[in-house]
């Protein structure tokens, strides 16, 4: 576990995402007690450390749009699994993903507006409450953004909405203080992964950058179909 989550950590120091996808499937093998509790704190932990050290060239304004806009989409991603099945739920979000991407590899570009930032804010709540899988639809909209604004905007995204999960998990009473000390106990893992991420940033061009995002955001929806799919 802690040798997936230097790998994750890694992953998404560079991109700006990708501590889920790499954590999350070997959590859930190793002890599903600790899902998703676990991968929800780590997924504090992170982005707060990233914003330590980097947290100048933040989207505020963006994230005055896509922050509020998680919330509804929270509510809607529990109204969905009440109607359909995390399975189903999770076939149309991948799809809906590697078709994004696929466009994306054409060059296509979703303008950063008011609209879609309350979208992607929208989307991403949805599946991630009913996924756990939120991040590619903001990183889809900033993939043409500078490397650090992404990395960094989309920290303050994961912090805030991994906070409104924690809390929703804690007032239902799924919060246990074993999960909360291992997740300590892990901690030193992910700054081994930040780390290795501030060597790997200075090697990897602003193309190549783009490039990362889209295969991280492609894998997630491979992770997040196969799994639905099984």
């Amino acid at each position: 576990m802690a040798a997936t989550l230097v790998v994750g950590a890694t992953v998404q120091g560079v991109v700006g995402l990708g501590l889920g996808l790499v954590a999350a499937p070997i959590i859930a093998l190793l002890d599903p007690s600790l899902m998703p509790v676990l991968p929800l704190v780590l997924a504090v932990l992170l982005p707060a450390i990233t914003l330590i050290g980097e947290h100048d060239d933040i989207d505020w304004r963006g994230l005055a749009w896509a922050l509020p806009a998680r919330i509804p989409g929270t509510y809607a991603g529990v109204a969905l699994l009440a109607v359909f099945s995390d399975r189903h739920i999770g076939i149309a979000v991948a799809v809906m993903v590697l078709i994004a991407v696929a466009v994306s590899l054409r060059e296509f570009t979703v303008p950063v507006t008011a609209a879609s930032l309350v979208t992607a804010g929208f989307v991403a709540g949805v599946s991630g409450t009913a996924t756990s899988i939120g991040g590619p639809p903001i990183a889809l909209l900033y993939q043409h953004h500078r490397p650090r604004q992404i990395r960094t905007t989309l920290a303050v995204f994961f912090v805030v909405g991994a906070l409104l999960s924690l809390a929703g998990l804690a007032i239902a009473g799924q919060v246990e203080l074993r999960v909360l000390a291992l997740a300590g106990a892990l901690s030193p893992c992910l700054l081994v992964g930040v780390w290795l991420a501030s060597w790997l940033r200075g090697r990897v061009p602003e193309a190549g950058f783009r490039l990362g995002v889209l295969l991280v955001c492609a894998l997630s929806a491979v992770v997040l179909l196969l799994k639905s799919l099984a």
